[in-house]
């Protein structure tokens, strides 16, 4: 049986503090954020046409996604005590930093004119290749989350 997610003190730190509900509305709009912006990368490189649109939306999600990583450390720390890599999603949170590099590699290439707009544009997309499987460690998690507390929710129910 793995271990839990969360004790009983850190599920109520987690259920009383407005960070996760701060999480919670940002993940769904950087989600949609990511859709229009691959969008955007994927219809340069197919034609060419819309470097710009391309190019900021990818700024767009970046700062979605540096926005989401500052509130998710703040809610770390109130749950767990740490800023960063807590037991429960230590794994999580390494990919969280290669997902950050990678951004980061696109906004510093753009920047300083490094590389052609192609060659900025798949950085763009392995950034969004590794932001889709680091989210889907998150739902995992979440799922995770959920299904440990279903028998303590039943119990109360009994």
């Amino acid at each position: 049986m793995p271990l839990p997610i969360y004790t009983a003190e850190q599920r109520r730190r987690r259920d009383s503090t407005r960070w996760t509900l701060v999480q919670g509305v940002l993940a769904p709009i950087q989600f949609l954020i990511f859709l229009v912006s691959l969008a955007l990368v994927l219809r340069y490189l197919g034609s060419g046409e819309g470097e710009t649109a391309a190019n900021l939306s990818v700024l767009v999600k970046t700062a979605a996604l540096f926005t989401i990583m500052v509130t998710g450390a703040i809610w770390e720390k109130v749950v767990f005590g740490q800023w960063l890599f807590a037991r429960p999603f230590f794994w999580e949170d390494v990919f969280s930093i290669v997902v950050i590099a990678l951004h980061t590699t696109y906004v510093a290439m753009l920047a300083f004119g490094l590389g052609t707009s192609t060659d900025r544009m798949l950085i763009a997309l392995a950034a969004y290749a590794t932001y889709v499987v680091n989210a889907g460690q998150f739902l995992w998690k979440l799922r995770m989350a959920r299904f440990q507390s279903a028998p303590a929710l039943l119990a109360v129910a009994a």
